[in-house]
């Protein structure tokens, strides 16, 4: 296998926004060590055709737990919707749909299983689809937390004020890196993929990866909390970065030949991507956790809680404060926030 075809494989360490405070502690020892509660877009209306649940797992993903309501309810796996998937090691609520228009409604309140609960259903007019969601409220314990208190306690503070690096987080990239080389290879046209689930995985992977590049491009040089000239804007008037695809980048100036630079390194990812029928979107180049507290209960445990906006990542804030290591069984573990 040629260097071209293993650039991927194993993925950059993408620069920190403030200094490493060299501290460690160990992430989802236990379960409910991560607890994460989606906050919805809006709430069921009591009437339409579709069911909306609200659902606590304990253990398990989401994709599982949806084929274990479209059994109970008698639907295909495709009847059922959520807005995006969740942590399996972790205690986490989110709201799923059922499309059933039709018949008795089934009391899936009653349903027993060992890994999740629904602790109420209504009914609603539409289907729950991914992204719709506002964001996904965290709860979080670090346990054997090693390393100078001081220094963790100047990253926490940095990031309450000014938030963090808005980078996908390593669940997108797959084990190594290897959904960026499935991607790039599929792109290439040196594999077939015929899978539409794999290809979308492989294909949001390689985008995520331009995106980080250009983020950790303008943090080596000096640009973290700054704009430059150029620059896109999102709503709350914070600098963007390119989610690649057709048609043109929407920067000018000192921001365009950024973005350009990095694009001409991975002229084969950009071009695959366009001619993969992708368009050309912007995502906020920093991330803002909300309502952002903390605590030692212990003298080697952190309790942080905060809230993240949709497509924003938990792996993200933690990475500025401390490195976490997580129980091996923990490395596939699922994304940990939904786009």
């Amino acid at each position: 296998m040629t260097n071209a075809q293993t650039q991927y494989t194993t993925l950059p360490q993408w620069p920190k926004a403030y200094p490493t405070s060299g501290a460690s502690a160990t992430l989802k020892l236990l379960n409910e060590d991560f607890i994460v509660t989606e906050v919805p877009l809006q709430l069921p209306s009591a009437a339409g055709e579709h069911i909306w649940l609200d659902v606590e797992k304990n253990g398990a993903n989401t994709a599982f737990v949806a084929q274990q309501l479209a059994a109970a309810a008698g639907v295909q796996e495709w009847d059922v919707g959520y807005a995006g998937l969740k942590d399996r090691y972790a205690i986490t609520r989110q709201w799923f749909s059922i499309y059933l228009p039709k018949g008795e409604t089934p009391d899936l309140t009653q349903l027993q299983h060992p890994e999740f609960k629904v602790l109420s259903q209504s009914r609603h007019v539409k289907k729950l689809r991914p992204g719709d969601l506002q964001g996904n409220r965290f709860r979080i314990v670090l346990r054997d937390v090693i390393g100078d208190r001081d220094a963790i306690e100047a990253n926490l503070k940095a990031v309450a004020a000014q938030g963090v690096p808005n980078y996908f987080g390593a669940q997108r990239f797959g084990h190594e890196g290897g959904n960026v080389e499935q991607g790039r290879a599929m792109l290439a046209r040196e594999i077939r993929v015929r899978n539409p689930k794999k290809k979308g995985i492989y294909l949001s992977a390689v985008r995520s990866y331009v995106f980080n590049e250009v983020l950790a491009l303008r943090i080596q040089q000096g640009l973290w909390g700054k704009t430059l000239a150029g620059d896109v804007m999102d709503e709350a008037g914070l600098p963007t970065g390119p989610l690649w695809g057709r048609g043109r980048v929407s920067t000018t100036d000192a921001a365009l030949a950024l973005e350009t630079g990095v694009a001409e390194r991975n002229a084969g990812l950009c071009e695959g991507m366009e001619h993969a029928g992708l368009d050309q979107q912007r995502r906020a180049l920093v991330a803002r956790p909300l309502d952002m507290t903390w605590e030692w209960p212990q003298a080697d445990q952190l309790l942080l809680s905060f809230t993240l906006p949709a497509g924003n990542y938990a792996t993200s804030v933690l990475n500025e404060i401390l490195q976490c290591t997580e129980p091996e069984r923990h490395t596939e573990s699922e994304v940990a926030a939904a786009e």
